[in-house]
C-alpha cells in the first residue's frame, strides 16, 4: 500500500501514525521520569502522563473509525470474508462505546471552565 496523500484516508492514516508516535514518546518519558527523584522530573511527569492518556484515547477512537470505515458491510471493497468484515466493523463500534470518555471530556480544561 502506498500513501499518495490524495484522499482524506491517507491523511487520516498519517494522523494515526503521528498520534501513536506522540503516545510512545510520552509513555517512555513517563516511565523514565516516574523513576526519577529530581524536581524537574516531578514537574514534567504529570504533563507526560496527561498527554499519554489523551493520545491513547485519540488513537483508540481513530482506529475504531478506521475499522468502521474499512470494514463497512455496505461497501463492496473488502478483500476478506463478509463475516470477518462484519466483525471488524462491529469491533470498531465496541471500541468507541467502551472508550474512556470521562477521561477525555470531564478532565479537559474546557470542561472545567464551564
Amino acid at each position: 500500500m502506498k500513501l499518495k496523500l490524495e484522499t482524506w484516508h491517507d491523511f487520516f492514516i498519517i494522523f494515526i501514525f503521528f498520534i501513536k508516535i506522540v503516545f510512545v514518546v510520552s509513555a517512555i518519558g513517563h516511565i523514565i521520569l516516574s523513576h526519577s527523584t529530581s524536581d524537574k522530573a516531578a514537574k514534567i511527569d504529570p504533563k507526560l502522563l496527561y498527554w499519554k492518556e489523551r493520545t491513547e484515547f485519540i488513537f483508540i477512537i481513530s482506529m475504531a473509525v478506521l475499522l468502521i470505515y474499512e470494514f463497512n458491510p455496505r461497501l463492496q471493497k473488502n478483500p476478506i470474508g463478509q463475516e470477518t468484515a462484519l466483525l471488524f466493523f462491529l469491533f470498531g463500534w465496541v471500541l468507541i462505546l467502551t472508550a474512556k470518555w470521562n477521561l477525555f471530556i470531564t478532565e479537559s480544561p474546557w470542561y472545567k471552565k464551564m
